[in-house]
């Protein structure tokens, strides 16, 4: 069977294309390279930064002829690796391929000169790991890793063969380079989210501590609003996507976040407020939305904060916003809000219990609650979730 190495080559880089993980980029390659052209194995030394050092991360082919991914590794100063950082390969091999057969020849026709030696230490490093090929992979002028090949099944390597070895190369070295990158600024992403959640969970503890009497409010109310998520999910179909679930979860992190805004003496005042500090609290869930409107990427979970003290038959605040038109995100941390509010000890009254708060909450439901979410809630307390 006559090999198109060009089609092969193209269907290569278009599924390199789509591959951004390194990992299975070279397994694929190496696979594709042992049934394509039928050598008895080929691995692949990879840079690893970290260790400052090529690690075999790849092998592929017949048992006993490759050598186990990760038991082999070369350091900077082995003659393989030097011999290709130093450019040897260029000066005496003009490819940059370095084919076992071919370098002997070159020995027997040149005993000294510059690179010979260099040359004499890479090719007992081939026949270290049985190799009859090796190809290096630069990035720029760095060399990222190795292409180790075994002999043919059949004859010997066509020039066709190792053009096709080095384009192949070449486009991996691209690939995964490209891959890396990918996945370091996944990591730097995910840096950066982890930091924004705890920034966000320090900021909610801010606020909970400058009120006194709702100690540990805002993780209870974050914790239920995600359950009660959930709940909403399995029971109504309701397509809550990772993305709401973020929103949901800073929103509730912050659903009070205005009370940075309210004056102490009325947040702590031992006993209902009156006409004035009642109208003066209630700008809160507005002070909230004003605090984080600067950042665009917390459009959602502003909806939460500014409309979680909203009620369905239009009575609540700040725009008496009625039914539907309350964000659906803002409707689950109201019921979740409420539940631990009335849950919670305070100074002018005491705290109810589970069952008495949840009944509450059906007497509730229809008037100050979203009737899907009060269902949600009392599915969980049925179910001994809250």
């Amino acid at each position: 069977m006559v090999i198109d190495y060009k089609k092969e080559l193209e269907q290569a880089a278009k599924t390199m294309i789509l591959v951004h993980e390194p990992d299975t980029l070279i397994k694929m390659i190496a696979r594709t390279i042992v049934q394509k052209v039928k050598v008895s194995h080929a691995g692949i030394l990879l840079y690893n930064k970290e260790k400052n050092t090529y690690i075999l991360t790849v092998s592929r082919g017949e048992p006993g002829l490759k050598i186990p991914a990760g038991f082999a590794r070369m350091d900077l100063d082995n003659p393989l690796i030097q011999f290709f950082k130093e450019r040897y390969d260029k000066r005496l091999l003009g490819d940059g391929v370095l084919v076992y057969e071919e370098a002997k020849k070159i020995l027997k026709r040149q005993a000294i000169g510059e690179g010979i030696p260099e040359l004499k230490k890479a090719l007992y490093q081939l026949e270290i790991f049985g190799a009859a090929v090796c190809i290096p992979a630069y990035y720029r002028q760095e060399l990222m890793g190795l292409l180790l090949l075994g002999n043919k099944k059949r004859g010997r390597f066509r020039r066709e063969e190792l053009d096709f070895f080095i384009a192949l190369t070449s486009d991996v070295t691209m690939a995964i380079k490209n891959a890396q990158l990918f996945h370091e600024l996944e990591l730097e992403l995910e840096k950066k989210h982890r930091l924004f959640i705890h920034t966000t969970i320090a900021l909610a503890t801010a606020i909970d501590a400058k009120d006194h009497y709702t100690h540990g409010h805002t993780a209870r109310v974050t914790n239920l609003s995600l359950e009660i998520a959930k709940k909403l999910s399995q029971k109504y179909k309701k397509n809550l996507d990772e993305k709401f679930l973020e929103a949901l979860h800073i929103a509730s992190l912050l659903h009070d976040i205005g009370k940075i805004g309210i004056p102490e003496s009325i947040l702590n005042k031992e006993g209902p407020l009156n006409e004035e500090e009642t109208k003066k609290m209630r700008q809160h869930p507005h002070l909230g939305a004003v605090i984080l409107q600067p950042i665009p990427e917390l459009k959602e979970a502003i909806l939460g904060v500014k409309y979680h003290h909203e009620r369905y038959d239009g009575s609540g605040y700040p725009e008496g916003l009625k039914a539907e038109a309350i964000p659906l995100i803002a409707a689950i941390i109201s019921v979740a809000d409420t539940f631990d509010a009335l849950t919670t000890q305070r100074p002018y009254r005491a705290a109810l219990s589970k069952e008495e708060a949840i009944e509450e909450i059906k007497r509730a439901s229809g008037s100050q609650f979203d009737p899907e979410i009060s269902q949600a809630i009392i599915d969980l307390y049925k179910e001994g979730k809250i």
